[in-house]
Order: structure tokens, then sequence, then C-alpha cells
């Protein structure tokens, strides 16, 4: 993807569904935060509520159709082109915005708060088709970069839309300028949704069950069978646990803690959403452009750490309101405001791999259902946070306690993720080593096949040279690894949980060796990538040493292509044998610059030890 991910936006195949999702988003929090104020600061009441009951009933209202009609969605979404789904939501988005010009009109709060409704079952509706086309629309090191700039959207325009919000009303007698804008935000929108490029349905014979009940429970079972796509649900709706939260106390925090005016409230809020747009556009400069799950770990630490605090970085109530510029000017606020903005920050690096694990791992005539699924379960989360948060208000506990306890609890969520999927923590593993360590040149690993059985071969330099494969390849590997390797700690843990291929000499335990090519088989024939290092061993000299049969014997029992790759510069690391025995020495050398390079297939028939070993030596050159 040349130009990086921005250059996306100048393709059709995604800047019409950005703008698409853009406004749809911009336009959710205009409506909801306009009703807001005018309940709040213009004395609009329904049914006799007191305000902050009627704000909780606007949040409930919004929340509503995620239960009522996600799994319906989810189907439509899978039955019918997704582009077409997108134009018949932007349509019913301008005729929710005319229902909502009629409210303004006749200062209704009835109509209103009913427009809010609508706006969630468009939100419902689109939900699901937003994240599954993009797996059509844009290639798989695309993905990650797409997946970031949909949520840097997505948390900009809720910012801008609440802010915009609150200026229309407040600023303008006429109500004229609000109604104007909702309705020509979604006039774009849908002007936008027109030119989103066709993406065909894969089940068009899919029969829509309009039992919500049944269906919510189906589409829930489902994903709970794929249990990376399950647990990245929970980890997705854990997040929106805690931004729940978050954003629910921050008004309070923002006024009766920390002494300020509205206009604190929104630059906290400012820094929370640019914060989690920018984590979220980093993941594709961070992941090599593909689906990182160490980012994920990652993340959470820095949930946790920033989080916690942030609770002691809460300083004295002020004596007079300030301002947002008074805030800004007092140097005590300035570390509350950097946790604000990391706690974004690292939430955006926390789930956005965690969206594109989901898209890339859900069967694909079912991804729209598990994005539903998604939205089930956020909704679910967002509602006992709402439950949490006011058990706790109940019980006298202040607000930066609160925060602090959701971040705790964030420490206790993620140990039970990760002990229940260790995968997240081996590729944290991998990438803070390969990222620490080395700065890798990757070249020629499109030349992996995004699909399908292959053997990558590669000349064996050190004892890391399996990270850096794992760590710089899209696709997860299996790597057949000499059986002592499996006693060196923390690299022991990465292999066995990749699901590593102990393998012996024939002397040393021939049993080994056997139920090793077994397995290599076994994988290759369910499409999976296989690694080996056809020398059998790590260089003495930094020379290749000569390529032992076993790759010859592989592709003869299950002929697939073979990929030759060639690792440069890693010779001399602390992890090679270029001083004596490896890892026995301080390291002299940090985030060195070292090169991966891949070649183009080679077909099965083609596939000699003798031919493969002179094509990697001649790949390596003689930067060893």
């Amino acid at each position: 993807m040349s130009g990086g991910q921005f250059s996306l936006m100048k393709t059709r195949r995604f800047l019409p569904l950005f703008v698409t999702q853009f406004f749809g988003a911009f336009n959710d929090n205009l409506l909801k935060n306009s009703v807001v104020v005018l309940i709040s600061f213009h004395g609009m009441r329904l049914f006799g509520l007191e305000p902050e009951l009627t704000i909780q009933l606007t949040a409930a209202l919004f929340i509503l159709p995620f239960f009522l009609f996600s799994a319906t969605s989810g189907q439509l979404c899978e039955k019918y082109d997704k582009a077409r789904v997108a134009r018949f939501v932007k349509q019913l988005e301008i005729a929710i915005m005319v229902i909502a010009a009629m409210g303004f009109t006749l200062e209704n709060g009835l109509i209103l708060m009913s427009t809010i409704f609508l706006m969630g079952v468009h939100s419902t509706l689109f939900g699901p088709l937003k994240y599954s086309v993009l797996p059509q629309y844009l290639r798989n090191d695309e993905l990650v970069g797409g997946n970031g700039l949909i949520e840097m959207g997505t948390f900009v325009s809720i910012i801008l839309g609440q802010v915009a919000g609150t200026v229309l009303i407040d600023q303008f007698d006429s109500r004229l300028a609000i109604m104007v804008a909702l309705m020509l935000c979604a006039i774009v929108g849908y002007v936008a949704a027109r030119q989103m490029p066709p993406a065909p349905s894969g089940v068009p014979d899919l029969k829509v069950d309009f039992n919500f009940i049944r269906q919510t429970f189906a589409i829930i079972g489902h994903a709970k069978q794929n249990r990376s796509v399950w647990l990245s649900l929970l980890g997705i709706s854990w997040f929106w646990f805690l931004g729940a939260i978050y954003l629910s106390k921050l008004p309070t925090y923002a006024s009766e803690v920390l002494g300020g005016k509205a206009s604190v409230y929104t630059l906290l809020m400012t820094l929370f959403s640019l914060g989690v747009g920018l984590g979220s556009v980093l993941c594709e400069k961070l992941s090599g452009r593909k689906v990182e799950l160490g980012l994920v770990p990652f993340g959470s630490i820095g949930l946790c750490l920033f989080g916690i605090d942030l609770y002691f970085a809460t300083p004295a109530k002020a004596l007079v309101p300030m301002g947002w510029l008074d805030f800004i000017s007092t140097p005590s606020h300035w570390r509350l405001m950097a946790d604000f903005a990391l706690i974004g920050i690292f939430g955006g690096f926390y789930i956005v791999p965690l969206y594109a694990l989901i898209q890339s791992r859900s069967e694909p005539n079912f991804r729209s259902r598990a994005i539903a699924a998604n939205n089930i379960l956020n909704s679910l989360f967002m509602v006992v946070s709402a439950i949490f948060a006011g058990v706790l208000a109940a019980v006298k506990v202040d607000i930066p306690t609160v925060l602090l306890i959701a971040a705790l609890l964030n420490i206790l969520v993620a140990l039970y993720i990760y002990s229940l999927l260790p995968e997240f923590l081996m590729r944290f593993v991998v990438w803070i080593l390969t990222h620490t360590m080395y700065r890798v040149t990757r070249t020629g690993l499109e030349n992996i096949p995004d699909e399908g059985p292959c053997v990558l071969v590669c000349n064996h330099v050190s004892f890391m040279d399996a990270l850096i494969i794992a760590g710089a390849c899209r696709r997860p590997v299996r790597f057949v690894m000499d059986h002592q390797i499996f006693k060196i700690p923390i690299i022991s843990f990465v292999f066995r949980t990749a699901r590593a291929i102990p393998i012996a000499p024939a002397k040393e335990d021939p049993e080994m060796k056997n139920r090793a090519f077994d397995k290599v088989a076994e994988e290759l024939a369910a499409g999976e990538v296989v690694c080996i290092f056809p020398e059998g061993k790590i260089t003495y000299d930094g020379e290749i040493n000569p390529f032992r049969s076993g790759i010859d014997d592989i592709i003869k029992r299950t002929p697939v292509p073979v990929v030759p790759m060639a690792l440069r510069g890693m010779w001399g690391s602390f992890f090679s044998r270029k001083h004596g025995a490896a890892m026995q020495r301080i390291p002299r050398r940090f985030w060195s610059k070292i090169e991966l390079i891949a070649d183009k297939p080679v077909p099965a028939e083609q596939v000699s030890a003798a031919s493969l070993q002179a094509q990697v030596t001649a790949m390596r050159g003689e930067w060893k």
C-alpha cells in the first residue's frame, strides 16, 4: 500500500465509506447533544421528568435499538449488497432528520426523543456494514490502516458533533441552524453512500429471521465457536465498558472535582477522542500493515497505567470556576491532560487490532453477524457499566476513585483474557523483542500467499530468527524447531503458544522426527504456513550450512510452493554465536538494522535442497 494508509483516502473503495461513516457518527452526536443541551439549559421537559432522568432516558433510547435490531441488521448486511444497504440507511437518516426538524420547530420533546431512538436504529443498521465491508474493499495489508482511519474518523466526529450541538443551540435563538446542519449532514452521507462500490453478498439466499431474541442467541452462539473471535468481541466490549464510565463521569469530574466550566469538559473530551484517533492511525505504523495482536496487551498496559495515574494526578478543586484557557495555563493540570490523551492513544492501540482480527478470522459469510454480535455485547457492557457506576455513586464513592477502580479492574480483565488466549501475550512478547532489539526492513513479503499452504525456508543465524519471521509475516506461521529451544525461558512460551513443531535429529530421537514430519504434513493439509530452517542448526561462523534433505521429503509428501527467505544483519547479535555461545554476554547492539527478504514462491516440482540453498545464499549476499 504505497503512500501509507492515508493514500486510501484517494480511492473510491474507501473514501465514500469513510465520508458516509464520518457524517453519520457526526449527525448522531449532533442530534443527541443538541437535545441534551435543550434539556439541561433551555428547559425542555418530557412527561414532567427531571432533567437528569430525561438525559439518562436519551442515552437509553439510543442504545435500545442495538438490543432489538442488531441480529436483524447483521442478517440484512449478510444477505444484500452492502453498498445498497448503506444507501437505504442514509435515505432513512434523511427521513429521520425531517422528523427532527418538526420536533425542533414545534419544540416538542416527544418527537425529538423519538428521533434519538430512530438514529439508534440507523446506527444499528450501519454498524455491521461499516466493519464487515472493509475486507471486501481492502487488501489484507490495508486492513489495519483502514480500521485505524475508521476509528479515528469516528472519535473525531463524536467530539465535533458534541461541540457543534452545543454551539448551534446556545448561540442561535432560532432552531433553523441546527435543522439545516442535521439535514446537510444526512444528505452528504447519502451522496457519499451512492459512490460506494458494489459489495456483493456471499449468501444471497440467506433467510432472514426477524425473531430478534432467537437470532440474538443464535449469532452469539455461533460467534462463541471461534475462540479468538469471541474473546476479541469481549475485549472490545470491555473497552466500551471502560469508555462508558469515563464518558459518563467526565462532565461531573470536570465541574465538581476540577472546578472547571463546560469548556474544560469539552477540552478533556477532545483530548481523549483525539488520543483514540491518533492511537488508531498509529496502529498501521506499529504493526507493519498486518493484524498485530501484540498491540492489544500493549494498549491494555497503557490503559491501566495512565488510568491509575489519573487518580494521583487529579488536583484540588479550583476555588473559582475555570475556563479551558485558564485550565491549560496551570502547570498542575498538564499531567492530568496527558493522562487523558494517553488513555485515548493506548485505547486506539487496543481496539483497532481487535476489530481487524474479527474481520480477518470470522467466516466471510458470517462477518456481518459477528459485528452485529459485537454491537449487542457492546450495548450490554455499557448498560452494566452504567449500573456499576450507579452503585458506586449510591455508596458515595467519589469520581476519582471510581476511575481508579475501573483501571484496576482492567488489569484483572486483561489477565483473564490473556490467560484464555495466550496468543495475544505471545504476540506482545514477539513485538516487544523485535521492536526494541532491531529495526527490521521487510522486502518481498507480499510473495507469501495470502491463503493456502506453503513452506518458508530461511538461513539460520540466531535464536531470534523465528521470532523476527513471526513478527514480520501477516499470517500465523508454524515453525519446525529443534526441541532444545523449548527449554529456553520466554522463547519457549512463545513457540509453545505459536504451536511450533519440535523436532530432533534421527540419531537422537527418530520417533520425534517422524512425528514432526507427520505434523508438518497435517498443518500443510490444513492450509497453514510452515517455516523450516533447512540447515538444521544455527551457524557458528556466519556462513550458511548445507541444506539438508528434509525439505525435499516434506515437499515430496505434500507438494506445496516454497518461499525462499533470507535474514541479513543478524550475525553478531546477542542471539548469534559470533562471540561464542549465544546469550552469554552483555548485548552490544540495540535497535540495530536488519533485513528480511522473501522471493517468489518456487513451484513444488522445482524444489530441491541444493537449488534453495543457492537462492537463499544469493539473496543474503555479503551482509551476514
